[in-house]
């Protein structure tokens, strides 16, 4: 009698243990998904910051023109940034960016260039020379459509990498459960920015070109 008692006492024990260890794994859970996407947000800005130092001394190499735009990231037979200022083409690809990465020709290219940085009006026309207010000037970010949670959104290769387009890209944010994104600017500072305001889909919150100090797309102002 004592002997089956013990035994059932000793099952009860066993899953109050196993509820317990439930319970604590459902509350550590969020803070383990959150602990992720930060990190992924911290690797996609140190990206973009060692593409900007390496756009940089490419420039310093070039008399200040940027690189032709969709070949930017550079090619093993015309190379670019890639391989003579960056070595590994993983830094071209955002952690957000599901594609399988490569080392390829055809790698995953997830950021994308202010198109007006080649336009002719409103832009500069690659002369990065002409930009009045680099510290307010969107250079690049992320680059997708529709939701980038979803491989498929992004499509960018190092022989295709598409001009950003004004106000952004997709339908959320990469970061912040889709109300963040990342942002390099003109004097090669990285910053994380709203995405939105909700009123204008696709498009990162203050990017207002007047007055002059907000976060824009035009590189004239």
């Amino acid at each position: 009698m004592g002997k089956k008692a013990s035994q059932s006492f000793t099952i009860v024990e066993l899953l109050v243990v196993i509820t317990t260890i439930t319970i604590l794994a459902l509350i550590a859970y969020p803070s383990y998904t959150s602990v992720q996407a930060r990190a992924k947000a911290t690797v996609d800005m140190n990206n973009l910051r060692q593409i900007g130092i390496a756009t940089q001394t490419y420039m310093n190499d070039n008399d200040q023109v940027l690189p032709a735009a969709l070949t930017w990231p550079g090619t093993t037979a015309t190379p670019v940034l890639y391989s003579k200022y960056i070595g590994t083409r993983k830094i071209f690809q955002s952690p957000f960016d599901k594609r399988s990465p490569s080392e390829t020709d055809t790698a995953p290219v997830s950021y994308g260039i202010n198109t007006n940085m080649y336009a002719a009006s409103p832009g500069i026309n690659r002369n990065m020379t002409s930009v009045v207010s680099s510290a307010s000037t969107i250079l690049m970010a992320p680059n997708y459509t529709g939701d980038p949670t979803q491989s498929s959104s992004w499509t960018g290769t190092a022989t295709n990498a598409p001009n950003l387009p004004v106000g952004g890209a997709g339908t959320s944010g990469p970061q912040g459960n889709g109300k963040q994104i990342n942002a390099l600017f003109c004097d090669y500072h990285v910053e994380a920015m709203q995405f939105g305001p909700s009123t204008v889909v696709g498009s990162f919150k203050d990017t207002t070109s007047n007055p002059l100090g907000q976060k824009h797309w035009d590189p004239t102002k």
